[in-house]
C-alpha cells in the first residue's frame, strides 16, 4: 500500500481547533502518515502552550519551532515567521511530504506556501478566498497564500468565486465547508453547572456568556479601551462571563493588561487554552458569545446560540441570522446583548442553518486529499487573464 506523507502546520489554538477533526481523519487513515509542524503560539505560556493539548489528543510531531518572540511590536511578527521559515526547511527538506497543509491566514501558513514552492512540494491551502474589510495585514497574507499554494479547500462558493478572479483555475478549488464546525455539530457538551465545576468557578456562575476578543489593524492601539468597555458592560449587568486570552497579534499586551486588572472580578474567569470538550461545553452552554473572533461569525450559528461581533473585526464576512455587528461603545454593546438575550431574537434563530457548513466537511476533505494527484499540479503555469473568467 503506497502510504502518503502528510505535513499539517500549526501555529495558533484557534487554527488547530479548524483543522482538528481532519488531523483526526488523517491521523485513523491507513493510507495517510500525518505529522505535524508545531510553532508559534502553541509552544509559548503565555498562551497557554497549546502544543501540550495537541500531544493529548494523540498526533505525531515532527517538529517543535520556538519562533514566537516576546514582543508587542508589529515588527515581531514578521521576525516570528523569519524563525520558523529558518528553522523548519531542512527538515521539511528531509522528510519530504507528498503533500504540506495549512489553514487560514497567519504568517506560519505563508511561510509554509513558500518552502512548499522552493522544495518542489505540492501545498494546500484551506479557508482561502475569504475577505474582510478591516485592513488587518491577515486580508492579504490569506490571499498571497493562495496564488503560492497547489491547491485550495475553501468553504463558501464566494470564496471559490474570488479565487477565480484571483487567476486561481476551478480545478485546484474545492468547496467543503467549514471543518471546523464538525465538531460543534457532533459534540455533545456538559451540563452549565458541570462547566462551572470543572473550571472551577462554583456551579453558581451558570448561566454565563462567552467572549473572545483579539487586537487588530488600525484598532490596534484602543484594543484595551475596546475590551475593557465590553468587560464593564457586562459587569454593570451582572453577566458572569467566561473570557479568552487574546492571540499573539500586536496589541495583545494592552488586552492582557485589561485582564490583570480584572483579574480579580467575580463576574469573570479568565482561561489561557481549553481543551476542546470543555471549550464546546462552554460555547455550547452560553447565554451569548461577544467579541471579535471569527467564531462567532462562523461557527455560533451550528448551535445556534447569538453572536455578539463588536468593532471592526469580521465586518463584510458572510453572517448567519444570529449575528449582531455593534460599535465598540457601551450603549451600543448594551443594545446589542437586550437584543441577544431576548426571547423573539432566540425563537427567531432556533431554526436557523449555518452557511458555512452542514457538519461533514473533514470527510469531504479526506476524500478529495486521496483522490487528488496534487504532484501532477505543482507547476503553477496558468495565465491569470484566463483563469480568472468567473464561471
Amino acid at each position: 500500500m503506497n502510504v502518503k506523507k502528510i505535513l499539517a502546520i500549526t501555529g495558533a489554538r484557534s487554527e488547530y481547533g479548524l483543522m482538528s477533526p481532519l488531523f483526526e481523519l488523517l491521523r485513523t487513515d491507513p493510507e495517510m502518515e500525518l505529522r505535524l509542524l508545531v510553532t508559534g503560539a502553541h509552544l509559548s505560556p503565555l498562551y497557554g502552550h497549546s502544543a501540550r493539548q495537541i500531544e493529548q489528543d494523540g498526533f505525531d510531531i515532527l517538529l517543535r519551532i520556538e519562533s514566537l518572540l516576546d514582543a508587542d511590536s508589529r515588527a515581531s511578527r514578521i521576525k516570528t515567521a523569519s524563525i520558523f521559515l529558518q528553522g523548519a526547511i531542512d527538515t521539511v527538506a528531509n522528510y519530504n511530504p507528498d503533500l504540506i497543509i495549512y489553514a487560514g491566514d497567519r504568517e506560519e501558513v505563508i511561510m509554509g506556501a513558500l518552502i512548499g514552492g522552493y522544495l518542489g512540494v505540492p501545498t494546500l491551502h484551506f479557508y482561502g478566498g475569504d475577505h474582510v474589510q478591516d485592513s488587518h495585514i491577515d486580508n492579504p497574507i490569506r490571499h498571497a497564500t493562495s496564488k503560492l499554494s497547489t491547491g485550495h479547500m475553501v468553504t463558501l462558493d464566494q470564496h471559490r468565486q474570488r479565487l477565480i478572479r484571483m487567476g486561481e483555475p476551478a480545478e485546484r478549488i474545492h468547496v467543503v465547508g467549514n471543518i471546523a464546525l464538525d465538531r460543534f455539530v457532533q459534540h455533545q457538551p456538559d451540563s452549565p453547572e458541570k462547566v462551572c465545576e470543572d473550571m472551577g468557578v462554583g456551579r453558581d456562575f451558570a448561566p454565563f456568556a462567552m467572549m473572545i476578543f483579539h487586537p487588530v489593524g488600525e484598532e490596534e492601539a484602543v484594543a484595551d479601551v475596546y475590551f475593557e468597555c465590553i468587560l464593564n458592560t457586562l459587569q454593570t449587568r451582572g453577566i458572569k462571563t467566561f473570557v479568552g486570552y487574546p492571540n499573539s497579534d500586536p496589541g495583545n499586551r494592552r488586552i492582557i493588561s485589561m485582564i490583570d486588572k480584572y483579574r480579580n472580578d467575580i463576574n469573570f474567569h479568565f482561561y489561557r487554552n481549553l481543551d476542546a470538550h470543555t471549550f464546546l461545553s462552554i460555547y455550547k452552554n452560553a447565554r451569548f458569545i461577544i467579541g471579535n473572533s471569527s467564531s462567532g461569525v462562523i461557527e455560533s450559528a451550528s448551535v445556534p446560540i447569538p453572536a455578539i461581533n463588536v468593532g471592526l473585526r469580521q465586518t463584510s464576512r458572510v453572517a448567519g441570522e444570529n449575528v449582531i455587528f455593534c460599535k465598540p461603545e457601551a450603549r451600543a454593546i448594551s443594545d446589542a446583548i437586550d437584543l441577544a438575550t431576548s426571547d423573539a431574537f432566540r425563537a427567531r434563530i432556533s431554526g436557523i442553518r449555518n452557511p458555512y457548513g452542514d457538519g461533514d466537511s473533514a470527510r469531504k476533505a479526506l476524500n478529495i486529499i486521496k483522490r487528488t494527484d496534487w504532484r501532477s499540479m505543482l507547476a503553477k503555469n496558468e495565465d491569470a487573464i484566463i483563469a480568472g473568467a468567473i464561471e
